[in-house]
Order: structure tokens, then C-alpha cells, then sequence
């Protein structure tokens, strides 16, 4: 399996909502005793280890948001991984704090990272939707997502990323299906919260 999660790279973005993503790699990483390197023909950082038993690669792009793809369509033709296998970890505005998700397919929702990989890679791959909550209008949504959460939306998020980590193992082990299923239970009060529409 292919595990990519979204963030801009470097200390200035590092702990932005927009970097969720790269906050979910790293727990991952640790979790699996995994340290990340540079790998420059990928465009990215890149460690291996095994989830559930199973073999994993976890990415990190090192392009900016907006050329996600980039390095995810490399990694993919390099290590010829097929779609299926590729799991995309992003920021969602469109869900409350303290939620996530599991889906394969669909749109990108407003998200550049997301538009990039669909423009390079096409739309079959999985997403790991990670809720951030939303600012309320479009036009406060750049500023929003390159700002840290607060210490109690911090909380949330950090303990969606840990329920996460077990659905990721499940995915695995036992296919998506049974991950959706495990995730979305165990975060039933936020996962039913209301959600906004598109960012613009």
C-alpha cells in the first residue's frame, strides 16, 4: 500500500490544518518504527515499514500543495503501484474537527492537493479525509487552513489521527469496507455534525 499524506513542506507550514496530512504520516512513521529520507527522484520524503504486518510505503511530498501530484504520479510509475492501492491523507473543511473519514473516489472539494492528484493520477484512489472544521465563508478559508488550531481543536484533530491510525491498520488487513465501518463508529458524535459545502 501507498500512503500519502498532504502538507507543505518545511518548519513555516508545520503545524498548519492544511498539514494534517503530514501530522498523520509522521504518527504513522513512529508507529511503525519508520524513519522518513529524502528522496529526490520522487520529489518527497519516502520511509517503508509494516502496517498490520503488511508492507507500506508513507510519503510526504516535498512540493508545495498545489503540486501534490507530481509526486504522487512518480511514485507511483516508479515503484509501479496500481491505484487501488494509494491512500491519500488530507485536511477537510467540510467535516467538524475530531472526525475523519474513509472514501475511494469522488472530487476535490475546493482542496489543491487533492485537484493536482486528480489532474496527474485520475480519481480511483482512496482518501483519508481528516476534519478541520470550516471558518464559516469561502473567502476566509486560505488564511484559515494556514493557521494552527487552537489547543482544544488541536485535541480533536489529534484524536481523529490516532482513531485513524487503527482504521489504516484495518484497511490493510481487511479492506476498506471494514475500515469505513470501524472509523466512522468510533467518532459517531462528530462524524454526524454538520457539514459546509465546497470551499472556494
Amino acid at each position: 500500500m501507498l500512503i500519502v499524506g498532504l502538507g507543505n513542506p518545511g518548519p513555516k507550514y508545520a503545524g498548519d490544518r492544511h498539514n494534517v496530512g503530514f501530522w498523520l504520516a509522521d504518527l504513522l512513521a513512529a508507529h511503525v518504527g519508520a524513519t522518513f529520507s529524502t528522496a529526490q527522484k520522487l520529489q518527497g520524503e519516502e520511509c517503508r515499514g509494516l502496517v498490520a504486518g503488511k508492507p507500506a510505503r508513507i510519503i510526504k511530498p516535498s512540493t508545495y500543495m498545489n503540486r501534490s501530484g507530481q509526486c504522487v504520479r512518480r511514485v507511483l510509475d516508479y515503484y509501479n503501484i496500481p491505484m487501488e492501492q494509494l491512500l491519500v491523507v488530507h485536511d477537510e473543511l467540510d467535516l467538524p474537527a475530531g472526525s475523519a473519514r474513509l472514501k475511494r473516489g469522488g472530487g476535490h472539494g475546493g482542496h489543491n492537493g487533492l485537484r493536482d492528484i486528480l489532474a496527474s493520477c485520475g480519481p480511483d484512489f482512496m482518501r483519508l479525509r481528516i476534519g478541520i472544521g470550516h471558518p464559516g465563508h469561502k473567502d476566509l478559508v486560505t488564511d484559515y487552513v494556514l493557521h494552527a488550531p487552537g489547543k482544544q481543536e488541536r485535541s480533536e484533530i489529534v484524536e481523529a489521527l490516532s482513531e485513524s491510525l487503527k482504521a489504516i491498520e484495518l484497511l490493510t488487513t481487511r479492506g476498506l469496507e471494514a475500515a469505513m465501518q470501524q472509523l466512522h463508529s468510533a467518532l459517531p458524535r462528530k462524524n454526524s455534525g454538520t457539514e459546509f459545502g465546497p470551499a472556494g
